[in-house]
């Protein structure tokens, strides 16, 4: 069943829902839109498909058109009949739960008799896409390729490059995983309700490897993040609390200028500053 702006209200009716502001529920109501999500995504016959936040299944009916076996991960249970009854009973795998919290390996069924690659296609709730992202890539390594839907700024700041204002924490951690590009935009009328912000489709394909060599990645990306939660000061500063007395002589055997700006560092100057700490704690 193709869900529109006049048919998304009558089916919310039939199941006394509404949608819920402290879940972020904005429902797709345009099936071009949602065909597109599913081509963008790479779809092809067979392929396993990891929905989060499936909600009453606009995204999921194209998922299906597109021939996949498509597992939904969802945190509302009293969405569950509207969906259902939108797919056909039966016609996905549905999981209640947190995507923040739930033992992703058994909800993909790893060490099952399917392992092969799992992609991630999802309309994430804005308030925690940049959680459920990072968690993803930390913990999910079948899950080889993403196409998400977030706001438009976040996903601007999740395919940001170095010396951008909007390259934060957040670009460096994906660069280290994969690669994230804007493949589009779609606006706010096609939502039900419609949110006050644009959208942004985001795809990140999984690196089979990371593209630095660091000893730990969580060190990494503690360096990162102190780096850039002090963003105006110069690296020398910024990195003070993290590094303590070493952190001109760390940076010095990085090759970089304890006066450049957080921003200003691509992934590989990361990795270096990462190796160089490590060195010095030996």
């Amino acid at each position: 069943m193709a869900l529109t702006p006049s048919t998304i209200p009558a089916l919310l009716a039939r199941h006394g829902l509404a949608p819920s502001r402290a879940l972020g529920q904005n429902f797709l109501a345009d099936p071009n839109t949602a065909a597109r999500i599913a081509r963008l995504a790479e779809i092809e016959p067979g392929d396993r498909v990891l929905e989060i936040g499936p909600g009453v299944g606009s995204l999921t009916v194209a998922l299906l058109a597109a021939g996949a076996k498509v597992t939904a991960l969802e945190l509302d249970r009293h969405v569950i009949p509207a969906l259902e009854e939108t797919v056909g009973a039966g016609a996905v795998r549905v999981v209640v739960g947190d995507a923040l919290r739930v033992d992703l390996d058994e909800v993909l069924g790893i060490g099952g008799p399917d392992a092969s690659p799992v992609k991630m296609v999802s309309n994430l709730p804005y308030n925690v896409a940049t959680p459920i992202v990072m968690r993803v890539l930390e913990s999910a390594p079948v899950i080889t390729s993403m196409l998400v839907m977030v706001q438009r700024e976040v996903g601007e700041r999740m395919a940001a490059g170095p010396g951008s204002k909007i390259y934060g924490a957040v670009s460096v951690k994906i660069a280290y995983f994969g690669r994230a590009e804007l493949v589009g935009f779609v606006p706010p009328s096609v939502f039900i309700p419609a949110p006050k912000v644009e959208s942004a489709l985001v795809r990140i394909r999984r690196a089979p490897v990371p593209p630095v060599a660091v000893p730990s990645a969580s060190r990494l990306f503690e360096l990162v993040r102190a780096g850039f939660g002090q963003r105006r000061k110069m690296l020398r500063g910024a990195l003070k609390a993290e590094l303590g007395a070493r952190v001109e002589s760390v940076l010095a055997a990085a090759d970089i200028d304890g006066r450049a700006r957080a921003e200003t560092l691509g992934l590989d100057q990361w990795a270096a500053i990462a190796r160089a700490d490590a060195d010095q704690n030996e």
